[in-house]
Order: C-alpha cells, then sequence, then structure tokens
C-alpha cells in the first residue's frame, strides 16, 4: 500500500510493524478467527488508527505476501542477471528463498493457508507477484536445458518442482536448529540437479562455486533484506 501523502519514515515503520504482528497473529489463530479488535488490542491501536495504517483487513494479506515476496523478487532478479553459469544462480537463488523463509515463517504460513480468502485485484497482485518469481525460476532452467547441462525438460513443471521442495520447508525448520539456509540450499540443489540431469562431476564445481562467489562478493548479500551493493569491477 503506498504511503499516504505527507507521512514521514516513522509511519512506514509503525506499518510494517503492523503487518508483522499480524502475520503473527494470522498464524497462530487463523486469519478469519483474527479480528480488527485483535490486531488492534495487539498493537495499542484503536480500529480507526489501525485501518489508517493497513486500509483494510483483506489489504493485510497482500502486504504479508509483499513483505516477503518484494525483497526476495528484487534479489532474485539480481541474481538472474549475474554473468554466470545458470546452474550457480539457481544455486545462489535456492539459499536466498531459503534465508527469507527462515526469517518470515509466519508470513510465509500464512500466504500458503489464508491466499484463498482474497479476492478481484487483492488476489491478483498477490498471484502476480508469484508469478513473476517462477517466471525467474523458469528462465534459469531453460537456460541451463540450452546449455546441455540439464536435460529436455517442461520449464513449468521443473520450477513446480524446485519451488515444491523449497516452499514446504516452512512446516517443519526450526530456524535455530542445525540446518541452516546454506546447508538446505545446498542438499536441494544436489537433489534437483541430479534429477534434472546434471553430470555428478559438475555438482561439487557447483558448492565450490557458491562458496568462492559469496567469499568474493560479500557486497552482493543473497538475503533478500540487506542492501545488494555491486561494485563497478
Amino acid at each position: 500500500m503506498p504511503r499516504p501523502p505527507g507521512h514521514g519514515p516513522g509511519f512506514e515503520v509503525r506499518r510494517q510493524k503492523i503487518i508483522d504482528v499480524a502475520a503473527s497473529l494470522f498464524a497462530r489463530q487463523g486469519y478469519a478467527a483474527t479480528s480488527i479488535n485483535d490486531l488492534g488490542r495487539a498493537v495499542g491501536l484503536a480500529k480507526g488508527a489501525l485501518y489508517y495504517y493497513i486500509g483494510s483487513k483483506e489489504n493485510l494479506l497482500v502486504e504479508i505476501q509483499s513483505r516477503v515476496m518484494g525483497p526476495l523478487l528484487s534479489r532474485a532478479r539480481q541474481i538472474a542477471d549475474l554473468d554466470t553459469t545458470p546452474l550457480l544462480r539457481l544455486r545462489l537463488l535456492s539459499e536466498s528463498l531459503l534465508t527469507i523463509i527462515f526469517r518470515r515463517l509466519d508470513h510465509i504460513w500464512v500466504y500458503e493457508h489464508d491466499y484463498r480468502s482474497l479476492s478481484g485485484a487483492e488476489l491478483k497482485t498477490l498471484l502476480g507477484q508469484r508469478s513473476d518469481f517462477e517466471q525467474l525460476i523458469a528462465g534459469l532452467l531453460t537456460e541451463a536445458v540450452e546449455q546441455n547441462t540439464f536435460r529436455t525438460m517442461e520449464p513449468r513443471l521443473g520450477t513446480l518442482q524446485f519451488l515444491n521442495l523449497h516452499n514446504h520447508t516452512y512446516q517443519w525448520v526450526n530456524p535455530d536448529g542445525r540446518w541452516d539456509a546454506a546447508f538446505l540450499a545446498r542438499e536441494y540443489c544436489t537433489t534437483l540437479f541430479r534429477g534434472f540431469g546434471a553430470p555428478d562431476h559438475a555438482l561439487p564445481k557447483i558448492e565450490e562455486q557458491a562458496e568462492a562467489f559469496k567469499r568474493d562478493h560479500p557486497e552482493l548479500s543473497l538475503d533478500p533484506e540487506e542492501e545488494w551493493k555491486p561494485t563497478s569491477a
């Protein structure tokens, strides 16, 4: 939701906090079972003041999705534009996606369970963001097929396999456990790349390349919520 005229950065900080609290409430109680009054009590605002920040309860579902998809889409586009192999870009995108899943579990939960509560323009916005992300993955898979790195496949089916392996992580992952985003990205991509037909000898090299990329380009963070600062070099 665009910032209303005349509001400074404090307005946006407060609005984002409300979105995060709403995600937590919806994840615990369910979207339908959570009233505006429940949310108002949680953030210390009366109903009128709350609507001033969020517009409507329905709009919160779009905002919760955008809290994840906004930075993720931006980072995915930057990764897709890198001048390197499609396998390495897929591996980096995998880790970026898992990084934000680890951090925004409540937001992911709400999207997966409650997006069907939307209709009209709100649903169109939400599905459009997801479609844009899927197109980036499909494009990288197509590149890998064209380079004979992957076997011939239907890009849409390959994209769904990539997403199915990553997106359900929110159902079981423990962000404080022994598996972090980088570890899961390595495991997931090993499974996917072998299944998609990458030669076995290429798989360790991809991990070496991923580690070298992160070491040599600390300014290009895979974390979607951190700044991407490409150097002139």
